[in-house]
């Protein structure tokens, strides 16, 4: 009777006070880190966002480092009237969801092909792939200007997309890749039983099971495609065709700056990518983790 009597007193025994604080301390000395860290991550966005609410004698009279002593929305009336922004935002828009949904595809193609067919050089192809993409982009300016010219599409939304498709491509195939590597062969080969023949297989299971996946990178890619600038002015001229991370240029005069109207259209600019962001945060944040569940 005394085993028992033992083993339930020692169960019953709380936690030590040093233990229970160890990780509070941990706890705290993380977040006094973090916090400057978080603050200085979100400062210059503060800064923007004041800005964007003050008039402009406000700014002309006390500079934009001054604490703002007025409120107003004249510099998004001023953003929304001008025509250019709006025309921007849907060459953005069209850019950014043609982009995605091209490169997704074609890269859950490649990935799906890379991953379940013995291919010649598969692993020489993926790390070529995935090359490409370490290159800096400013020693590939001039020859894609180039290229896209001797193409005849120069100064066109479809360059754009193009370029935006070629330069994705590569990363999303090696992330898909390593995903679709981890399904378990045993799902596939239960396919091949019933009948299933490789577009049946690509569309009614990899494509399902890669949606965590998919998610985070249309999450990615929307970011990427929609705030790119350099691209956009390598490839375009005429400014009806520009996106709006190009026309937010043009909203800065020759010699005195509307700073509430260029700080009132970037942030107007980064509402879209922001929404994209929080709707599919669930998703993005799975598709992270699933490597390390896996």
């Amino acid at each position: 009777m005394a085993a028992p009597t033992a083993v339930g007193d020692t169960a019953s025994v709380p936690p030590s006070p040093a233990r229970t604080q160890a990780p509070r301390k941990r706890g705290w000395v993380f977040h006094a880190v973090m916090v400057p860290f978080t603050l200085l991550w979100v400062a210059p966005m503060a800064f923007v966002l004041l800005i964007a609410f003050r008039t402009f004698d406000d700014i002309a009279s006390r500079g934009l480092g001054a604490l703002p002593a007025s409120f107003s929305l004249d510099g998004f009336t001023t953003a929304l009237q001008d025509g250019s922004i709006g025309r921007a935002l849907a060459n953005s828009a069209l850019v950014t969801v043609v982009g995605v949904v091209t490169t997704l595809f074609l890269a859950s193609l490649a990935a799906f092909a890379l991953s379940r067919y013995h291919i010649p050089f598969r692993r020489t192809i993926l790390l070529g792939m995935l090359a490409g993409n370490l290159l800096p982009p400013q020693i590939l300016l001039i020859p894609v200007a180039k290229i896209t010219e001797s193409l005849g599409i120069y100064d066109s939304l479809f360059a754009l997309i193009v370029v935006q498709v070629g330069f994705g491509l590569g990363f999303y195939t090696f992330v898909l890749y390593g995903f679709m590597r981890a399904i378990p062969t045993e799902v596939f080969e239960a396919a091949r039983v019933d009948g299933a023949g490789p577009t049946r297989i690509y569309a009614r299971i990899v494509m399902p099971l890669s949606r965590p996946a998919l998610a985070a990178l249309a999450a990615l890619a929307t970011t990427w495609i929609f705030n790119d600038l350099i691209w956009a002015v390598t490839v375009l001229r005429t400014e009806d065709k520009f996106p709006i991370t190009a026309a937010l240029l043009n909203l800065q005069g020759g010699f005195v700056s509307n700073w509430n109207v260029v700080a009132s259209g970037a942030v107007l600019a980064a509402v879209p990518t922001a929404i994209v962001f929080f709707a599919f945060q669930k998703h993005f944040v799975s598709g992270l983790l699933v490597g390390a569940n896996k």
